[in-house]
């Protein structure tokens, strides 16, 4: 977490106010905030949560030990309270909920003095952030990115755990951008973060809709909880601006729900349900090797945007960014001077290959929507075979690896089928649920050895053909068991074509 302290102390009487009653008695000052017990220190507030597998206050003697000055746990079934300790320890109620709001006081508000912008969607995510970042950072003398490639200022970022990091790290990160002069800050939102409250207490001007499909059913169940999950974000108080992607069904009718409080814009291909003066629209996409073309209809008039990126999809990515920079004021010309130079995110749609070899496109694409969006974006810059490398996730949803499947033998000339992160689970069990999903599993090939899997694709395609390898674009490791072992999909792709690593 970055290191932000108080000193002399944050009395822990205001520190809980409206969260939990503390005696006067225990008004100690707090120096610091910890939901990790080997990383308290003396004079922090431990904070113990009731997790999925275990809980905080099983750590609570090594807490005490380090130094915490007081202690916050969440009550929970089958968790005895602690024995009274020498410090403050007092049960909260819906904890996790209220987090936000203790760690955003603790940091002095950091999200109320920059434009906090949060995006949210199945796909795109990750993109439509960048985009933004780049778009935001020169102009707005600096912009903080939160989101699946790292944490902190755009074009320095530190990797993170998480997509969202929970409450007392996201508040931490938004004070550390603050105070190096950011004047806004782009972050992805998770359906996880917003299922779980992380948050809460950010002072949020604008949310985007990328999209709704299926995804992340092992932790929400449903689609039902996982499009509740996501609804959270444009109920946050305070939200002024909405940006939503009003060809998807969700976006169309979340359009239609909003408040007339909140200003909202939509954007996308099709007929749109609000008026033009609220619309961003997309006509005329041209896709060429060297990317994409399309005209633009807006609140402030028409333009195009010529962009170095692949994939039809992109053009819906786009859209949603500069949808975003119009609603924040921005003149049409430099929004569109700003679009047509952004660049693509690690890992996104990914270029390499040049004259003469195969054209091979890196692509964080694991989910069905996402490999279809991935696969016929780039038939239209394929003149020979399309090819297909990708698995699916150990220990997650095993429900969408046929749905691969289908959609890669829909789409795809060649096939072959390789291990992503196989976790807890055998790599055998993981492809024998894709191979069902294919009507001729015959024609299919099983290299579970990811880098032979790629290399052999890349041998076997020819000039004029495009290799997708699908799945783990940015990433770093291949997670086999417990294990992170480095590996980069990219990095194997340019060795197989013997060009120098990005």
């Amino acid at each position: 977490m970055p290191e932000q302290r108080s000193e002399p102390g944050y009395p822990l009487v205001a520190l809980l106010d409206r969260v939990a009653t503390v005696p006067a008695a225990q008004n100690v000052p707090i120096r610091g905030l910890c939901n990790h017990a080997q990383d308290v220190r003396p004079g922090d507030l431990f904070v113990a949560l009731a997790g999925t597998r275990t809980h905080g206050l099983r750590y609570l003697d090594e807490a005490l030990a380090k130094g915490a000055a007081a202690v916050v746990w969440e009550p929970a079934p089958g968790i005895a309270p602690p024995a009274p300790a020498s410090v403050p320890v007092i049960a909260v109620d819906e904890l996790a909920r209220r987090l936000g709001m203790v760690a955003d006081r603790f940091f002095g508000h950091p999200s109320r003095g920059m434009t906090a912008i949060a995006v949210t969607g199945t796909d795109g995510k990750t993109s439509v952030s960048h985009f933004l970042a780049q778009a935001l950072d020169a102009p707005w003398r600096g912009c903080g990115l939160i989101g699946t490639l790292g944490y902190g200022m755009y074009g320095h970022l530190v990797p993170g755990a998480h997509t969202t990091p929970d409450a007392l790290r996201l508040h931490a990160e938004l004070a550390c951008q603050r105070a190096q002069g950011a004047a806004a800050t782009v972050m992805e939102a998770s359906s996880h973060a917003l299922a779980q409250y992380r948050l809460d207490a950010v002072a949020l001007d604008m949310a985007i809709l990328t999209n709704l499909t299926r995804d992340h059913l092992d932790y929400h169940r449903n689609h039902g909880a996982y499009a509740t999950a996501k609804r959270r974000l444009f109920s946050m108080p305070g939200l002024r601006h909405a940006v939503l992607n009003t060809d998807d069904a969700f976006g169309a009718a979340l359009a239609a729900a909003l408040p007339l409080s909140v200003n909202t814009m939509g954007y996308g291909i099709g007929a749109s349900p609000l008026p033009d003066d609220r619309s961003v629209r997309a006509t005329g996409i041209r896709a060429r090797r060297g990317g994409l073309t399309f005209n633009v209809s807006t609140p402030q008039g028409t333009g195009m945007i010529e962009s170095r990126l692949l994939g039809r999809f992109n053009v819906s990515n786009l859209l949603a960014a500069l949808a975003a920079l119009l609603t924040l004021d921005m003149p049409l010309s430099r929004a569109l001077a700003r679009i047509n130079q952004t660049r693509g995110a690690p890992g996104r749609m990914e270029v390499r290959g040049t004259v003469g070899q195969p054209l091979v496109v890196v692509d964080y694409a694991h989910t069905p929507a996402a490999l279809t969006h991935a696969l016929t974006a780039l038939r239209e810059h394929c003149a020979g075979r399309l090819w297909c490398v990708f698995g699916c996730g150990g220990d997650r949803d095993a429900g969408k690896r046929p749905l691969m499947a289908q959609v890669a033998e829909r789409h795809a000339d060649a096939i072959i089928v390789t291990d992503d992160n196989p976790r807890g689970e055998p790599p055998a069990r993981i492809t024998a649920d894709i191979l069902t999903g294919f009507a001729a599993p015959d024609a299919v090939r099983v290299i579970h050895d990811r880098s032979e899997a790629i290399a052999g694709a890349v041998a076997a395609a020819r000039a004029g053909d495009v290799v997708l390898v699908a799945g783990k674009g940015h990433e770093q490791v291949q997670i086999i068991g417990v294990e992170q072992r480095p590996f980069s999909d990219s990095q194997t792709v340019a060795m197989v074509l013997g060009e120098p690593p990005a």
